[in-house]
Formats: structure tokens, sequence, C-alpha cells
């Protein structure tokens, strides 16, 4: 099976893509194109699933640069592909030939760009990156290297849904403590004190509340396309034993 790769046509002509599950080599509960070298899938499969991604971008498997996600506000600067690989949640690069990457499953991956100074950037966003500002820190980096954040397009691909994205009453008090104005990213769920989170919704209004020129969400649900996407909800509704990770990438 060939890969199936989602793009956007705001982030043409600029190669990019949110790559499905579809084409991947790995097998059992992730297979398809597991990305994740934090799952517990085979080490060399998940490396000859990233040198199918790394050909897609038209890179050497090593100038496909990522970093490791821990759920923060943290931007790395990327340089050149020896670069160390660093505990943060968006990368950001001018130099043509580096293809940054992120992976999710159901958290928003999103790929930035500023078309005319020749800028990039990809970020993980889940709903603690998101309310810390990730997005916000990303658009910054991006400023530092020449961009205009009037100018940027940034693009959410394939995340979990308002529908599929039930939460609790602490959660909601998390984003009520930090702007009121929040709860209207939440409709009550079908138990008390359960409440269903609009998170590409929230991510939309960061990032055009950030002056973010174009944002766009490809509306694709992770949680309810098992077929192509993997999903840390739907396999812990599942009991499954472990979940693979979709990739997202672009380069200049």
């Amino acid at each position: 099976m060939t890969l199936e790769i989602i793009t956007h046509d705001d982030l043409m002509p600029i190669r990019h893509g949110f790559f499905t599950r579809r084409g991947g080599a790995s097998s059992g509960v992730f297979a398809g194109l597991n990305c994740g070298g934090g799952s517990s899938d085979q080490s060399d499969i998940v490396v000859i699933n990233r040198g199918r991604v790394a050909a897609a971008m038209d890179v050497a498997p090593e100038a496909l640069i990522g970093v490791h996600q821990v759920h923060s506000a943290d931007v790395v600067t990327v340089s050149d592909i020896t670069t160390p690989r660093a505990q943060a949640d968006a990368l950001v690069t001018d130099v043509p030939g580096i293809a940054l990457s992120i992976l999710t499953a159901d958290c928003q991956p999103v790929l930035f760009a500023d078309h005319d100074a020749g800028v990039i950037g990809a970020a993980h966003a889940g709903w603690k990156g998101a309310l810390s500002g990730i997005l916000e820190e990303t658009i910054v980096a991006m400023e530092d290297l020449g961009a205009d954040r009037g100018n940027m397009v940034a693009v959410i691909g394939p995340t979990i849904s308002h529908r599929a994205y039930e939460v609790g009453q602490e959660f909601f008090d998390a984003f009520l403590d930090e702007d009121p104005a929040f709860a209207r990213f939440f409709v009550n769920g079908k138990e008390d004190g359960k409440f269903m989170f609009d998170l590409p919704a929230f991510g939309l209004f960061r990032l055009r509340t950030a002056g973010v020129g174009t944002a766009e969400w490809t509306r694709h649900c992770t949680y309810s396309d098992p077929d192509r996407f993997y999903s840390y909800r739907r396999t812990c509704h599942q009991k499954e034993a472990d979940y693979g990770r979709l990739i997202a990438s672009i380069r200049l």
C-alpha cells in the first residue's frame, strides 16, 4: 500500500504532509505507518517507516528532524541536521533541506509557513501545550528568523474532534482558571461533571488571536477513523496494549 499524505493548499508549494497510517510496515495494533520510536513497536520497523516518510519528503533519513515531545511550550530552532534532539514540542527553521517533524495520536499537529520569508515551523499542540502557549511560542521563534505573523499560514492536521473528546471537571476548571471565556470551547457531556472539549477550535482561536494571517484545520478526526489514524484515546477505550504515532512534516 502506498503512503497517504494529507496536504493543504495554503501551505503549497512548500513540501509538507500530514501522513496517515496507510503505507507502513508495522503490524498488529501498530498496523501501518507507525513513526513513534517511543512505542513498543519493533524499532527496526519504525526505522523503515520513518525512512519512507523521509523519502516522501525528499530528504535523507537523518534530515527528518524531531524532538522529544513533553507537552511543553518549548521550541527548538534547527540550524542543521546535527542539532541535538531536545525536549520540546515545536521546531522552526529557515534552512532548506531540513524536514521538521512532529508525532501525534490525537493531539494537534500544526504546520506553519511564511512563504515570503522562507521560514517554517511544526508544533505538537495537545490541550496542555496549547493552553501553555506552544503555538504562540512557535510564532515568536519564527519571527526571530525573520518571519511576519501576519504573513504566516498555520494548518492543524488530523486531531481528536469535539464529538470524541470527553473530559472531566478538573480539565474544564483548568481552562476556566486561565480564562473564563474559554468555557465556550466546551459543551456538557452525557453525564454530570463531563464535558466535550473542542481542541481544534481552541487551536484555531489561539492562532488567530496571535495574529496569524491564515489558520485552518483539515477537519480530520483521529478518533473516529481507525483505518487512517492512530488515536491514544481510542486505544484506551478499546483496552489495547499500545498505539502508533502519526507523523507530520514540512521542509523548505
